[in-house]
């Protein structure tokens, strides 16, 4: 096999000093809505919406796969996002690492993984698509067509890379800013991204002074909230000004807090209209459409921008996501 042997510091940059830029780096959890951010009154996101970042595309595959390797062991290994466990932890350092901790269809992906990705002098997490030999791939909700058959064994999306010193346990993530060539052995599809040029200063201004007439939920009530409107979104209802009422209602809170979130859902819905990439064709349901969605990070955080009333409402209705309640 082939190896890749870059060591991921070289890409997520070095300070003057030659500590590492974190710049743009976060704690390994789920990806927020921006929308749902502004619930408890972090401003952070509007200033989120006007900084420039990396953008990159959300490509639905399943499942995650990490690999590289092991800082508390300087060996190659392969996982799911069980390897961030911070108890019941599963790094695959053999096969037979493999058969211990995993079973079934996810098992028969780590092991091909473990044969075919290259090694590196880091750690990456991307999403499997599939094995190679075709051009149509339906790894979860989203069905890719490629321009042409895959040659490669297997095919990932890689989107994140990681710097641990001492335990995958303590691994903070980074926005992956470079290209990992594809090998003879392995498919990368990671797109190029581009926005078409526009002014959301006036908006996103607006959004600001409307902020100062709400009066902010806990994390606690956020978390309700947020279960809530995807019930709404998973049974394709619209969310309009009598459904955020309701909401407001039935949970004793402001429903100014809700019109802000409104606010911020359309001002993200705008940015994700403008977002381009030239990965592989994208459809649900056998309508052609934007994919998955993109992850935008900058010094104010990273978010995912997603059209929930069509990939969220898929998602969260396939088979995989029903029962979850997150997308």
């Amino acid at each position: 096999m082939g190896h890749y042997t870059h060591h991921i510091q070289d890409f997520v940059g070095k300070s003057k000093g030659g500590r590492l830029n974190c710049l743009y780096s976060m704690k390994n959890t789920h990806l927020q809505h921006p929308e749902d951010s502004i619930l408890t009154g972090d401003l952070s996101v509007l200033d989120w919406f006007l900084s420039d970042g990396e953008v990159s595309a959300k490509i639905d595959g399943a499942p995650a796969i990490v690999w590289g390797k092991n800082p508390a062991t300087g060996k190659f290994f392969v996982g799911t996002k069980s390897v961030f466990n911070k108890k019941l932890i599963k790094i695959n350092e053999t096969h037979s690492d493999i058969d211990r901790n995993h079973s079934g269809n996810v098992a028969n992906i780590l092991h091909h993984c473990f044969d075919y990705l290259p090694h590196i002098d880091g750690i990456i997490q991307g999403d499997f698509i599939g094995f190679g030999g075709d051009d149509t791939y339906c790894p979860n909700t989203i069905t890719y067509v490629f321009d042409e058959i895959v040659d490669q064994n297997i095919i990932i999306a890689p989107h994140t890379v990681y710097t641990a010193e001492h335990d995958l346990r303590d691994a903070v993530a980074h926005p992956m800013k470079f290209i990992i060539t594809d090998t003879p052995y392995c498919k990368f599809v990671k797109p190029r991204v581009w926005q078409i040029d526009e002014d959301f200063d006036e908006i996103v201004a607006f959004a600001r002074q409307m902020s100062t007439l709400c009066e902010f939920i806990t994390d606690k009530q956020s978390r309700q909230i947020q279960q809530q409107l995807n019930s709404v979104i998973r049974a394709g209802l619209v969310i309009d000004e009598l459904t955020l009422d309701a909401l407001a209602f039935a949970n004793q809170i402001d429903v100014n807090v809700l019109y802000l979130w409104s606010l911020v859902k359309s001002i993200k819905d705008d940015m994700l209209f403008l977002m381009r990439n030239n990965g592989p064709k994208a459809y649900i349901n056998d309508k052609q459409c934007q994919g998955e969605g993109y992850v935008k990070s900058n010094e104010f955080g990273m978010f995912k921008l997603v059209n929930r009333e069509v990939f969220s409402h898929a998602n969260f209705n396939s088979g995989l996501m029903s029962t979850r309640g997150v997308a």
